[in-house]
């Protein structure tokens, strides 16, 4: 096992891409195992993930305790590993015997550049290389800059996301303070993204508001935000449906709230006539129950296929309904597939949609059987302002 531990030891280190562990020979102690590189306030530290019986278990190590420990699973446990850094791929096979063979082949140049470094040349709107103190702590970047391999994924996802907010910017008020509110915000790391992009890089007076139903993530984010002096922002916890906190918000964010969630931000949204919604549903389960179409029995006896129709459908007519209610809508691909199947984002702007639903709608609605909660939402809104009026 000397030559797999002085492998492990030169190879741990933020340069490492996957570290994987299979071949198990006591699937009731460990089927496989992974390890990736993480951040934690500053300090470079491997997870671990290891796969039993249906479940998934973490352990943290630094670089001292990680190589023993790996070491320890394959005399005992497996037979294989396999580990890519950016300049180097190695394998690690037990034989029968106990005898360990590894081999280590070096990267060439050209391929770290293009294969392993994610596009890394492309002019992002956080740029690798600088510093920005909420990814350091989320663990996104080295305190140096550098983007942490196995968070590459989630560095491009905010400068995609950054993208998206920066072509709406024209459409949002210019002669006031700004109020923005994320739905459904988790982690927050395109919720703090926002606000280092518009008011740390750029500038605007803008408010913004982080919303969640999970008490610790709250509590966190608010210590993050205190901690890098962001004074106009804030998170709270509490439900959609429930939060009354502004009269206005000139943009609406929802990403990955789940299923009807969705609906409810949107509601929100088009209560408030923000001028710009981005939305990257989740979970669409409501039409998958509701769903209600004879001629769509043939292909619907398959679940996954009755599945992906269905969150089709709703994000399509959620679309609709929007446009509907005055907005300009688009239907955009937000990450690549490779990464997450739930890449689909609404992006609405107000003032230019249709004002009312279409024939075409209407009849696609008929067809279904059903439609998302947003349809009822709207309409339940469209009847208390129609009560006003009288």
């Amino acid at each position: 096992m000397d030559k797999l531990r002085q492998l492990l030891q030169e190879a741990l280190d933020e340069n490492l891409i996957r570290l994987i562990i299979s071949g198990s020979r006591d699937k009731e102690k460990a089927e496989k195992i992974t390890v990736r590189p993480v951040m934690k306030k500053g300090k470079l530290q491997f997870q671990e993930t290891l796969y039993r019986n249906r479940q998934v278990f973490h352990k943290t190590y630094d670089k001292k305790e990680l190589p023993e420990a790996v070491t320890g699973w394959m005399q005992d446990v497996f037979r294989q590993l396999e580990l890519d850094t950016e300049t180097c791929h190695a394998t690690a096979l037990v034989g029968k015997r106990g005898t360990v063979t590894v081999k280590k082949k070096q990267r060439q140049e050209k391929q770290d550049s293009s294969a392993l470094s994610h596009n890394r040349k492309k002019n992002y709107i956080l740029k690798e290389g600088t510093p920005v103190p909420f990814l350091t702590e989320l663990g996104v970047m080295t305190p140096e800059g550098k983007v942490v391999n196995s968070h590459y994924d989630k560095f491009r996802q905010i400068n995609r996301f950054l993208e998206f907010v920066e072509d709406v910017l024209p459409a949002l008020p210019k002669d006031r303070p700004l109020t923005i509110i994320d739905f459904g915000c988790g982690k927050s790391y395109l919720t703090f993204a926002m606000y280092y992009d518009l008011r740390i890089l750029k500038g605007y007076d803008v408010r913004m508001t982080g919303l969640d139903l999970k008490r610790e993530v709250i509590e966190k984010c608010n210590e993050l935000a205190g901690s890098f002096h962001y004074d106009q922002l804030q998170f709270l916890q509490g439900d959609i449906a429930e939060y009354n906190g502004v009269d206005r918000a000139d943009m609406v964010v929802t990403l990955h709230a789940c299923d009807t969630a969705t609906d409810l931000a949107l509601a929100k949204a088009v209560q408030w006539k923000a001028k710009v919604i981005l939305s990257v549903p989740c979970c669409q389960h409501q039409l998958n129950r509701e769903i209600d179409c004879s001629l769509l029995q043939p292909v619907f006896r398959y679940g996954i296929i009755r599945e992906r129709t269905a969150a089709l459908f709703t994000d399509g007519m959620r679309a609709e309904l929007l446009r509907s209610m005055g907005y300009q809508v688009q239907l955009l691909e937000f990450i690549d597939m490779e990464h997450t199947p739930k890449n689909i984002l609404i992006r609405g702007v107000y003032g230019k949609g249709a004002g009312q639903r279409t024939e075409e709608y209407e009849k696609l609605r008929a067809f279904l059987g059903a439609e998302p909660l947003l349809a009822r939402l709207l309409d339940e809104m469209k009847e208390n302002d129609g009560e006003k009026d009288v």
